[in-house]
């Protein structure tokens, strides 16, 4: 578990105590972002998204995939960035159990703003056994784009539904890169979206504002392992 570290916004001069939260690694253990104790946190003026993820491995597995950056919302309207010390997750103490865990429940995460809900889609690919999930190299016609080895993702954080064309326009790009796709939607979908989506074979998934996606059709509850 992470420790918490003093964090001082230099903008306001506040004086904040901050944790960086864990997440589950695909082998199951949690991963604890490692704050730098002597690092200076910047204030964020514009969100990158290159920026806005750290790479680590988990002291488990030695799997590495990236997490988001751990981020803190300050009472002056300042979004500070907690700087990371390494690249490998704090070990945690050894599991004297020889069974093989199962997979454990998935860990949601708020849903404040768009890229919370991304953020949520990009770990909930994870949790299913997806790596190396990134930004997609096409953009969709709507939202942001998500993409790891065999899938393709949508995710949606407009308060639009989802719309038959959005489904179509996924399943396509998706055809042409030989690869499963899987739409995430803040708003839901259209009656007309999710007949189309049942006939493409494409599941499709609501985002609520606890940060867990639930399952709209029954391709997504089997993905989901319901």
């Amino acid at each position: 578990m992470s420790e918490s570290v003093s964090v001082r916004c230099p903008v306001c001069r506040r004086e904040h105590l901050y944790a960086a939260p864990s997440y589950p690694c695909e082998c199951g253990a949690p991963v604890c972002l490692p704050l730098d104790r002597h690092g200076v946190p910047t204030a964020v003026a514009h969100q990158v998204w290159d920026e806005a993820w750290v790479a680590l491995e988990c002291a488990v597995c030695g799997r590495k995939a990236e997490w988001p950056q751990p981020e803190l919302g300050c009472g002056c309207g300042t979004v500070l960035r907690i700087p990371v010390a390494g690249d490998t997750c704090p070990r945690a103490e050894p599991d004297m159990d020889t069974a093989a865990p199962p997979r454990r429940a998935f860990q949601p995460i708020t849903i404040r703003t768009a890229r919370d809900a991304v953020t949520v889609a990009a770990l909930y690919l994870r949790w299913l056994g997806y790596e190396d999930i990134r930004r997609a190299d096409q953009r969709p016609p709507s939202g942001i784009g998500l993409a790891a080895r065999g899938v393709l993702a949508q995710v949606d954080p407009t308060v639009r539904p989802a719309s038959p064309r959005d489904v179509e326009c996924l399943w396509l790009t998706a055809m042409t890169e030989s690869a499963h796709c899987v739409y995430f939607s803040l708003a839901g979908y259209t009656t007309e979206a999710r007949t189309r989506a049942d006939t493409l074979g494409v599941p499709l998934f609501v985002l609520d504002l606890t940060g867990t996606p639930q399952p709209v059709n029954s391709l997504a509850d089997e993905l989901g392992g319901g």
